[in-house]
Parts: structure tokens; sequence; C-alpha cells
């Protein structure tokens, strides 16, 4: 008998752990239009995007295709770990990147641009059902504007 709880406490602790260390944001994400925002309004550069997030050791790889408004094609990527530290990024806008990893669900990052203007806070939020990633950004942009987006993504 206690060999079995012993071993029931083992295999209850390895769960424990790995759920801790969850991340709800891994898979794929379509941009919901209809729901997303941002204000200005006319600042929406966007006419389709989607988000692939693979697991890394600590952190994501996350790949973006999509399109512009004015039809240019969107292919972009990242690799960056939970750890705040900021990662080089080739996004066009920002070159480096940082992140946190708050719970499964909660994530807050950092961009800017090395020597200039652009600079971005932002919380992403996955529903409780896992359908749903917010991200609400407050950007200043490359002229020194401010702006706020709400972009809600829905997992594919």
């Amino acid at each position: 008998m206690r060999r079995v709880l012993v071993k029931a406490f083992i295999a209850l602790s390895i769960t424990a752990i790995g759920m801790l260390g969850a991340d709800n944001s891994i898979g794929t994400w379509q941009w919901n239009t209809q729901k997303s925002k941002s204000t200005p309004p006319d600042k929406n550069p966007f006419t389709y995007l989607k988000l692939v997030n693979e697991a890394i050791d600590g952190g994501a790889k996350t790949t973006v295709t999509g399109q512009r408004q004015n039809g240019n094609q969107v292919n972009s990527g990242r690799t960056v770990k939970y750890d705040g530290r900021e990662y080089p990024v080739n996004a066009g806008d920002w070159d480096t990147v940082s992140m946190k990893q708050i719970d499964d669900n909660t994530f807050t990052y950092e961009e800017k641009k090395t020597g200039g203007k652009y600079h971005t806070t932002g919380q992403i939020l996955i529903s409780s059902d896992g359908k749903t990633m917010t991200f609400t950004i407050k950007v200043t942009d490359a002229e020194g504007k401010p702006l706020t987006v709400i972009r809600v993504f829905d997992r594919q």
C-alpha cells in the first residue's frame, strides 16, 4: 500500500509540475478582424494575419503570415524566451522584443527600435476556454504618435 501511495504522489507531482509550465498560446491563430480595433481607427494596415506558435525551451517560435491593405505579403517570425530579456528580430518597425509569461494564459511583451521612436508594450491574454487570444497593445509609432490596438485571434 505504501508503494502505491508513493507512486501516486510522484505521478501527481510530475503532472502538477508539467501544468505549471503550460503555454496556452501554442498553436495556430487566425486574426478576427470583426473583434479587433485600433485608435485611431484608420491605423489598421492588415487584411489578413495568421500566427503559428511553436514551443521552444522556455519560450516560443512565432511565424506570422498575412497581407497588408496595400497588397504586400507579411512573412516574418521570431523566437523569444519568456525571461524578459531582449531578443533581436527582423520585423521592420522594431528590432528587439522581450516577453514574460505571467501564467498559462497571460503574457507581457515589449518591442522597440534601437535608436528610433517605435516602442510597443502589450499584454496577451488567452481566454479560459483557450479559443481566443487577445493582444492589447500601446504603441508609439515611428513618427512618435501614440496608438492603441486590440487584436483578437481565434484558435484554428
